[in-house]
């Protein structure tokens, strides 16, 4: 059998791919049927198949997803941080239709903390990474992650916060239609709460081989103590600043 030489490099090919420069092997002429079915719907489906399989290890398996994401498993994961860019954008779409259609949830008393977290919801937002990624550092040392590790776990469970903030959205858009108002409102609701324990959920997630239940536990819960503490600072310097 005569050896295939690569389209792009020259390089011989005994595999599906070329081992110098990574084109497929089978790349050939192409054809309207090919452009099609492979150049535009292939490229489409591909994107949109990483990016929907993220989203779901994301919400299912997050502390897992991190780990893979360290141990160098990237693959089959869309881009962390255009993950994070795209979520952020959609947040803000869907808060900006959320207050076109209900200009009356801002009431003149609360105006003021509103302009607050308007101009600095993404300082809040991505303050969240460093914050979760520099104390879990300390308190999860058995782990061996550096910094650097830690600040991909955080950015899990960030992403985790704006799929339920962006689900929380929706929610309160449907909610404006009257009849729905109740049940939507209870949903609403529960993704407060969702947003509230999802740090602990991936934490939980990513090192429960590792800790029993009880030091896991109370690692948590010093996690989430420090959290609070350093978001209240930051929080009132910025309202300070405001």
């Amino acid at each position: 059998m005569n050896p295939k030489s690569c389209l792009n490099c020259g390089h011989e090919i005994s595999d599906e791919f070329c081992s110098h420069c990574g084109q497929k092997a089978d790349t050939a002429r192409i054809t309207p049927r090919s452009l099609i079915k492979t150049d535009i719907l292939g490229s489409i489906w591909h994107i949109e198949e990483r990016f929907f399989r993220s989203l779901k290890h994301v919400l299912f398996r997050p502390g897992r997803m991190a780990m893979d994401y360290i141990s160098g498993k990237r693959i089959k994961y869309y881009n962390l941080f255009s993950l994070l860019l795209i979520l952020f954008g959609f947040n803000v779409l869907t808060m900006h239709f959320y207050l076109d259609l209900n200009p009356n949830e801002i009431q003149k008393e609360s105006s003021k903390i509103f302009e607050f977290f308007s101009r600095y919801s993404k300082t809040i937002l991505f303050v969240i990474i460093p914050i979760l990624g520099t104390n879990a550092y300390f308190i999860f040392k058995r782990m061996k992650l550096n910094i650097a590790e830690h600040f991909i776990i955080g950015t899990v469970s960030l992403l985790g916060i704006l799929i339920i903030f962006l689900f929380n959205d929706m929610v309160s858009l449907i909610g404006l239609w009257k009849p729905a108002a109740k049940i939507f409102g209870i949903l609403e609701k529960a993704s407060f709460i969702l947003f509230i324990l999802f740090p602990a959920v991936t934490y939980w997630n990513a090192f429960k081989k590792s800790y029993s239940k009880p030091g896991l536990l109370w690692r948590v819960s010093l996690l989430y103590v420090l959290m609070g503490i350093e978001s209240l600072v930051i929080i009132a310097i910025l309202y300070r600043i405001l």
